[in-house]
């Protein structure tokens, strides 16, 4: 069963990108004169995906403008932040809007062309907390490096430094929401560190390798090649 619901983290507000993008949410970034997020959306869109649930915060009214006219025909609903929560609590938040067993969640300044069959498949096959759609590299030094077992299960996570190659976290994953919410979390906390990094050793986190297209635009340089290349 491919999963149909997906959770899109659109409430940071691309510090790094201001130069480009000095008044909008990192997500509504013009790339050729459309907006970053809809490049997600499509690309989920066209992998199955059937509802979304958009986790807003700095000028979410942009966002929902953007939606209700492009997309007037989509069935999503908004999962608004008073005040930032970190990833986690965005995801924790957004869950509860959640009507699946699983859901996609991934960030809104992220595409990564994941096959959703490959994903969806795995997780629900290992019967998996979360499962993490990993992209494979070489030399790089911006991202930590994630590590599998046999099985596919995460056996470790490694801090960024030089690598020559290795499997980054994607930041797109598929996954359990009981499973999530039964974790004891503060209510502003990191998905990264205080819920992938904390309990992966219970076995129950696993990685898709996925060797497909990945941008994250949210350093100028590569929001300059999203220009050239999306």
């Amino acid at each position: 069963m491919i999963i149909k619901e997906a959770i899109i983290l659109a409430g940071g507000l691309g510090t790094r990108l201001r130069s480009a993008v000095p008044d909008l949410p990192k997500c509504m970034a013009p790339i050729n004169g459309k907006p970053f997020i809809a490049f997600v959306i499509d690309h989920l869109q066209k992998q199955g995906i059937e509802k979304f649930i958009l986790s807003l915060g700095y000028k979410s009214e942009a966002i929902v403008e953007f939606i209700n006219t492009e997309y007037s025909m989509m069935n999503v609903e908004y999962s608004i932040e008073d005040d930032p929560l970190g990833t986690g609590g965005a995801i924790k938040l957004a869950c509860s809007k959640a009507t699946s067993e699983n859901v996609i969640a991934t960030n809104g300044d992220t595409l990564f062309k994941v096959n959703m069959d490959k994903l969806s498949g795995l997780h629900q096959q290992q019967n998996a907390a979360c499962t993490l759609s990993l992209k494979p590299m070489q030399n790089f030094e911006r991202y930590g490096v994630v590590e599998l077992n046999n099985n596919q299960s995460i056996s470790s996570f490694k801090e960024k430094q030089f690598y020559k190659q290795g499997l980054i976290n994607g930041g797109l994953y598929a996954l359990n929401v009981q499973e999530f919410l039964q974790k004891d979390f503060p209510e502003k906390f990191s998905f990264e560190k205080d819920y992938l990094e904390k309990y992966f050793t219970e076995g129950k986190m696993f990685g898709s390798v996925q060797d497909e297209y990945f941008i994250d635009i949210g350093l100028p340089e590569d929001y300059t090649k999203a220009q050239k290349e999306l």
